[in-house]
């Protein structure tokens, strides 16, 4: 996402009645005991994060796409919790929370792989990798934006997406690396594959400061490709897919060039992801990001953020034929906060429809149905609510409650069997 903004309370405790539906169906979830439920270990991790996709984003998702009484592949799991996503204040940006996810700490907007007094925090990638696992990064943003680099960077600041980017491939040597992002692997003056300045979007140019990142990898024994054609003929190994300038999308005010058509999909990357990973017999640790539904909500754009939040479903719904296959595989449905103070409505010309950017978007038809449905927002910044997570596969259960982001971290480390340094 883009550098995080200062938010007002008023926008902290934006609240939907959808988050309601999750509490209460939390409340009637016959969870086990969880002291006996990692009776054995999860081999895989496949971890889904929908940046800004809140409990009401998946609705609209769901309502667009399979109607009233249909089911997402991400809604379509036996588990299913409510994470409270607080940094060190109310409102957290997605480094600290991508950081809470994956080193359980609470941390200050900005950090990478580090705690409030800035010190280095071990990742749950990084102990799979100690484990012998492999791992991997897969996002349509840059893959050294906020949520990919709190898996396998430690930086004082998110913007250095160069030093993330060399920490990547020489510390947490993380195998499969899939997303945009390449104006910050080559210097500047270097366009690497895609070209300085195009006329999407003039202001990306490459400005990387750790040198030529690309050939670094080569050298380190990566494949590295930059088209669907060539990802889909690399070998096993390690692999780094680099397929745009900045994000794999444009996101702009609504209706003034915003797109959504990456040269690779999620749903590609993700299966190419997991069938590079699965061939390490020790298993994998796998984080999969949707970037779009975060960059569109912060323009208050519903048509786009339901449209890569679709993507992503279609994603999880590849995990979910691997697991079915693979019973040792954990899959789970998350964010890092809600953007927007999304909201879902009756089409109603009385109602009021906000001014600027935060009109009400829509109608959006209900798929199998002849209703519609209007979508409001509150802010074009992030808000405070508790997000939904969903499970399926091995030691799901763990992830049933109401509990802080940080917990994420302790259930994988319980579910993996993995045993924290001190």
């Amino acid at each position: 996402m883009k550098s995080p903004k200062k938010y007002g309370v008023r926008t902290a405790i934006v609240a939907t009645a959808a988050t309601a539906l999750f509490v209460s169906s939390i409340v009637t979830t016959n969870a086990p005991n969880q002291a006996d439920a990692a009776s054995s270990n999860t081999r895989n991790v496949i971890l889904f994060i929908g940046d800004g996709m809140g409990a009401a984003q998946r609705d609209a998702i769901r309502l667009a796409t399979v109607g009233e009484k249909g089911n997402l592949a991400m809604d379509s799991m036996p588990y299913v919790g409510l994470i409270h996503t607080s940094s060190t204040v109310p409102v957290t940006d997605s480094a600290a929370s991508a950081s809470a996810y994956a080193s359980g700490v609470k941390t200050y907007n900005g950090a990478i792989g580090m705690d409030a007094d800035k010190k280095s925090v071990k990742t749950i990638m990084e102990y799979a990798k100690d484990a012998g696992k492999s791992t991997g990064v897969v996002t349509t943003s840059q893959i050294t934006d906020a949520t990919g680099a709190a898996f396998g960077a430690h930086v004082e600041d998110r913007s250095k997406q160069s030093d993330i980017a060399l920490q990547l491939l020489t510390k947490s040597k993380v195998d499969v690396l899939l997303g945009g992002g390449e104006d910050f692997w080559y210097p500047a003056g270097n366009p690497g594959k895609f070209p300085d300045e195009p006329a999407e979007d003039p202001s990306e140019k490459s400005k990387g400061t750790q040198g030529n990142l690309v050939d670094k990898a080569k050298q380190l024994g990566y494949t590295y490709v930059t088209n669907k054609a060539d990802m889909q003929k690399a070998k096993d190994g390690k692999l780094l897919g680099i397929f745009a300038n900045e994000e794999m999308f444009q996101q702009k005010p609504e209706g003034e060039g915003d797109i959504y058509n990456p040269v690779v999909s999620l749903p590609e990357m993700t299966k190419k992801a997991i069938d590079t990973l699965a061939t390490n017999k020790k298993g994998f640790f796998l984080m999969v990001e949707e970037e779009g539904t975060d960059e569109f909500a912060h323009q208050n754009n519903a048509k786009m953020t339901i449209k890569s939040g679709q993507e992503l479903d279609k994603s999880v719904q590849v995990a979910k034929d691997f697991a079915k296959k693979n019973p040792d595989t954990l899959v789970l449905v998350l964010a890092d906060h809600e953007t927007g103070g999304f909201s879902i409505e009756a089409v109603d010309a009385d109602d009021e429809s906000g001014d600027g950017i935060s009109k009400e978007d829509g109608p959006f038809a209900i798929a199998n149905s002849k209703h519609n449905f209007v979508v409001d927002w509150t802010t074009s910044g992030h808000t405070a609510v508790d997000i939904p997570i969903t499970a399926m596969g091995k030691n799901a259960q763990l992830f049933t409650g109401i509990y802080e982001n940080t917990e994420v971290f302790t259930k994988l480390m319980q579910a993996s069997g993995f045993k924290a340094n001190k």
